[in-house]
């Protein structure tokens, strides 16, 4: 197993990334983008997760965290995916609206039947490929801007602070949609 990619220091500052399963557009709605920032916030209150910085985009999400020592880092990103997997899947299924309902539940079917883990659907691919940061790093500073760029480079807005979705506006004391956002600098 490779260790090149683990929550190794349990005090330290994470990047991390994890995608949809197929890459599916899931958030492009936002009562599933409301899911995932309800099971942020709660894993912020409840687990002692700290965000330094996010960006949800249509399949996949990049974090900038840190544990504030309630759990670890692996225990509180276990978590937070599956519950917010149960409450998005369930949503999907439930939804009197969702257009593409059939065509995601068989995506997500296929992808649950070829893992083990999982006894019928898997939302989230299983990787978080975590990156130790320090917060005074150009490496955070790149990390924090790559996340922040994300929606403009994907032509959604013009400038970072426009995309509420995202911690650009925290940074730019705007406020933000996720207002549990803990700046490092």
């Amino acid at each position: 197993m490779s260790t090149k990619y683990k929550f190794r220091d349990p005090e330290g500052v994470y990047f991390v990334t994890f995608a949809v399963v197929g890459w599916i557009d899931v958030f492009t709605r936002q009562i599933y983008r409301d899911i995932l920032l309800d099971s942020f916030r709660y894993c912020i209150k409840e687990k002692g997760l700290a965000i330094h910085g996010y960006v949800i985009m249509s399949n996949h999400v990049h974090l900038i965290i840190s544990s504030k020592g309630k759990q670890s880092l692996s225990a509180i990103m276990r978590d937070m995916k599956k519950f917010s997997a149960v409450k998005i899947i369930r949503e999907i299924i439930e939804n009197p609206t969702e257009s593409r309902k059939r065509w995601m539940r068989r995506l997500l079917a296929d992808a649950g039947e070829v893992n083990a883990n999982n006894t019928h659907y898997q939302f989230w691919q299983q990787d978080n490929h975590p990156i130790e940061l320090h917060p005074n790093s150009d490496l955070f500073a790149q990390k924090l801007d790559y996340i922040h760029q994300n929606p403009v480079k994907a032509g959604w807005v013009t400038e970072p602070g426009n995309y509420i979705y995202s911690s650009a506006s925290n940074y730019m004391e705007k406020g933000g949609i996720l207002m549990e956002v803990e700046t490092l600098y």
